[in-house]
């Protein structure tokens, strides 16, 4: 697994973005270091990512940095993403996932050509009005609102129904931003957007990651080609 160059550039994102020198064990376990400036989690929580079959923890500075990281350096790297089995070892107040981690090669992209996309503004009205049509907790997950690129849109009639994007994150990464209104879920429009995205993201010589929890947007990543690496897991340790 060492070997696999889509798995190094994953991790190398991660590196980058954990803000202090650390590295993915080359013969598997877990790495651990603190660091205030940790973007694996929000201030002052700890940050696990899980990738292949190695892990990387930053914990914030503190009186408890030090009972962390040596609670969490003996765990399995499969035990680290896993919520129920942490708040066993570790007075857990609050969680932030698990989100699963998925990348794609460009080589291994099947792009889907079931239905017409229409490229919009990240701010148009019509995106505006789809996100309004949600949740709160689809709105927040899906992550359009925070785009960088262009949004590239399904419609039905004068309706957008599916629309699809992706935040520029640190190391030429492409986060991938996918939503459909609750009626038309299920149809394959989350893929047909979803691909004209990433057919973007690749043309601009960046790394697209698939980072989300529920499964129906799991599926739809790997019918692109999307290959799950691992997992994110944020936790806040209570006093």
């Amino acid at each position: 697994m060492a070997d696999d160059p889509l798995l190094a550039r994953a991790r190398q994102v991660w590196l980058e973005m954990a803000d202090v020198p650390m590295a993915f064990p080359v013969d598997g376990g877990v790495g651990v270091a603190v660091s205030a400036g940790s973007r694996l989690c929000p201030t002052g929580w700890v940050g696990i990512v899980a990738l292949g079959d190695a892990a990387i923890v930053t914990v914030p500075a503190g009186s408890r940095a030090g009972t962390v990281r040596a609670v969490l350096q003996g765990l399995p790297v499969e035990v680290l993403t896993d919520p129920d089995r942490l708040g066993a070892v570790l007075p857990v107040a609050e969680v932030l996932g698990p989100a699963r981690l998925a990348y794609l090669d460009e080589g291994d992209f099947q792009p889907a050509g079931i239905d017409t996309v229409d490229v919009v503004a990240a701010d148009h009205a019509d995106l505006v009005r789809l996100m309004a049509s949600v949740t709160a907790d689809d709105a927040n997950e899906c992550g359009l609102a925070d785009i960088t690129s262009s949004a590239f849109v399904v419609r039905r009639g004068h309706h957008v129904v599916a629309a699809a994007g992706y935040r520029r994150w640190p190391g030429r990464v492409a986060q991938m931003c996918v939503l459909t209104a609750p009626a038309y879920r299920g149809r394959g429009l989350a893929r047909a957007a979803a691909s004209a995205a990433t057919a973007d993201g690749l043309a601009n010589h960046l790394l697209p990651q698939w980072r989300a929890r529920p499964e129906p947007s799991r599926r739809v990543a790997r019918a692109l080609g999307f290959r799950q690496l691992g997992a994110q897991l944020s936790i806040r340790i209570g006093t």
